[in-house]
């Protein structure tokens, strides 16, 4: 489970790209009420990680019709949450209308696809809220990959949940138009 700090001050978005930069293989959030969360990765964790963030980013290459993000892109989200998907999709019209600048820091926006992969010092339900907090700000679709239990979550506005045990692949339509998620390389 990844260490949850309750710390005197609300950290700022300068300290925490700092303490980013100063820890490398350790992800740095922080939750609306200013609590920071640490999550140490792991070889597995980033492997899994890069193979959805790998087939997203062929996907949009194909489609154009997004840009894509790593886990080391930090959103704060419109609740002052500062979250850190693991692979990350926003629509085209929206990366296009943020400035120079935005496009620089920690964006202020919440992504309009996230994925979550749970790693080794992850609970199911610590990325349980986080899909929660990704949906309330503005996420039409998030993806909950728990290859533990080789289960799949699939988030959408109006708390829709759907789960997969035993699946091979997931559409992701409409969100993502002709994306299907192949999970034997993840789960593998």
């Amino acid at each position: 489970m990844g260490i949850r700090l309750d710390l005197l001050h609300r950290v700022t978005d300068e300290e925490l790209r700092e303490l980013s930069e100063r820890n490398p293989g350790y992800q740095f959030e922080r939750t609306a009420d200013g609590r920071l969360i640490v999550t140490p990765t792991g070889l597995e964790s980033g492997r899994r990680s890069g193979e959805v963030f790998g087939q997203l980013r062929e996907w949009n290459r194909r489609t154009r019709s997004g840009v894509v993000f790593d886990s080391s892109t930090g959103f704060r989200l419109p609740d002052g949450s500062l979250f850190s998907p693991d692979a990350s999709w926003v629509a085209r019209e929206r990366w296009e209308a943020l400035s120079p600048e935005e496009r620089e820091g920690f964006v202020p926006l919440c992504p309009d696809v996230v994925f979550e992969v749970r790693s080794a010092s992850q609970g199911v339900g610590e990325l349980r809220e986080k899909m929660g907090v990704y949906m309330a700000n503005g996420a039409r679709l998030g993806v909950l990959i728990d290859p533990y239990g080789r289960v799949v979550e699939v988030y959408r506005p109006g708390g829709r949940v759907e789960r997969y045990e035993g699946v091979e692949r997931i559409a992701l339509d409409p969100e993502l138009p002709g994306f299907v998620l192949e999970l034997g390389p993840v789960f593998a």
